[in-house]
């Protein structure tokens, strides 16, 4: 008997514990196989609103946002670099890394709900991003990640340049922030589990597993 699990996924694409998490969260699909039928959506969160077009250096920003050192801050990376690479993802941080303001694309993973293709879009945002230094604010960029999910690159850049979803967006941000979510990755189940963090496989699965007897039992 399969049993259907609701997935809320809150994350943004600059947060690099939101792929660690979601690397986790797909493993441990994998391993329920046939008893979960999941449906993940994506809702957004920024860590950066107020980011300026064209982002910031990566180590300058961490070091200024967090109070750490240089040093502190290249260890944390490391940590991350690994925990990425244990999962299967690649994260390549150098010198020259930034962050960016992401709203434009949530506006796109909200239009690529509607499309059928809001993980796949979700997936390659995050390998752009961190595996190969791309430009999250940068609208030939979304473009193409965008058709590289094979989504339709007209409709994207449309979806782009007339603003739309900007008011969708935002009530989401607004209503997972009324709800409590701080900080991200926030993975609800069903509405009423929360897994927070770059959580492991495992973590998940059990999770998982406890909404299935739940359900099973109820």
């Amino acid at each position: 008997m399969t049993t259907p699990v609701k997935i809320d996924f809150v994350s943004d694409i600059s947060c690099p514990w939101c792929i660690i998490g979601l690397r986790g969260l797909e493993e441990a699909l994998a391993r329920v196989g046939g008893e979960v039928e999941a449906d993940i959506r994506f809702r957004p969160f920024e860590l950066n609103p107020d980011m300026a077009q064209g982002g910031e250096n990566l180590g300058e920003h961490v070091t200024r946002k967090m109070g750490s050192t240089r040093e502190q801050s290249a260890q944390m990376r490391q940590t991350i670099t690994d925990r990425a690479a244990a999962t299967g993802f690649a994260i390549n941080f150098s010198d020259e890394s930034r962050v960016y303001n992401t709203f434009d694309a949530h506006r796109l993973l909200r239009w690529a709900e509607e499309e059928g293709g809001q993980h796949a879009l979700k997936r390659a945002l995050f390998t752009a991003h961190f595996t190969r230094g791309e430009a999250m604010d940068d609208h030939a960029t979304l473009v193409a990640i965008a058709e590289q999910a094979g989504l339709d690159g007209a409709k994207a850049r449309e979806v782009l340049e007339s603003g739309r979803y900007a008011g969708e967006v935002r009530a989401e941000e607004q209503l997972w922030r009324s709800r409590g979510i701080n900080s991200v990755p926030a993975i609800v189940l069903n509405e009423k589990y929360l897994v927070s963090g770059g959580q492991p496989a495992e973590m998940f699965e059990q999770a998982l597993r406890a909404v299935v007897a739940e359900q099973e039992t109820a």
